[in-house]
């Protein structure tokens, strides 16, 4: 997903334990775009148990050793940002995130086992800054839940006055629900 969409600046949230599959997609993601990928992980046991998977892929990543949530202010022009739900401050992530003028596309992993049930992408977009132009769950794995943002001061090309389609998937039956408001 991160080549389809050209991403130049990748970046992931990673700590122990986590399973190693997205990085691997995400690096070689990177290699084909020829942008950077950069993964943050909380503490030094991350840093090297991340560290050797990746090499053992034949993969050298470019690694911050830092809270996710106090370096991504520091990152720049993310385009492509992948967290996980599990984390307790996944949202707060997610809002500090400093995202390229062309567009984000934002995705939680283990979004059935989110530590944060009330989590709305409109609380992450409403800061006046960012727009959701569309969100989508995918029932694969834990979950994934993805969105694509709106650069700033853009529009997501529907006319005004239009009515919006809104979808909610019920997580539990995978059941769709079409609104039109």
């Amino acid at each position: 997903m991160a080549a389809g969409w050209n991403a130049q600046f990748i970046v992931e949230t990673w700590s122990s334990g986590g399973a190693i599959a997205t990085s691997i997609g995400l690096a070689v993601a990177r290699r084909h775009t020829g942008g950077r990928h950069v993964c943050v992980v909380p503490d030094e046991r991350s840093r090297g148990e991340y560290w050797r998977a990746m090499e053992r892929a034949g993969l050298a990543p470019e690694m911050i050793v830092r809270e996710p949530e106090e370096e991504m202010g520091g990152l720049v022009g993310i385009d492509f940002l992948v967290v996980n739900s599990e984390r307790r401050n996944f949202s707060r992530v997610l809002k500090m995130a400093n995202l390229s003028s062309r567009g984000a596309v934002l995705i939680c992993k283990n979004a059935n086992s989110r530590s944060d049930s009330s989590f709305r992408w409109s609380n992450v977009t409403n800061n006046g800054t960012r727009r959701l132009i569309r969100s989508a769950f995918l029932p694969v794995g834990q979950g994934l839940d993805i969105a694509y943002v709106a650069a700033e001061g853009r529009n997501s090309g529907s006319g005004e006055g239009k009515g919006k389609w809104i979808k909610q998937v019920d997580r539990r039956s995978g059941e769709e629900f079409v609104i039109r408001k």
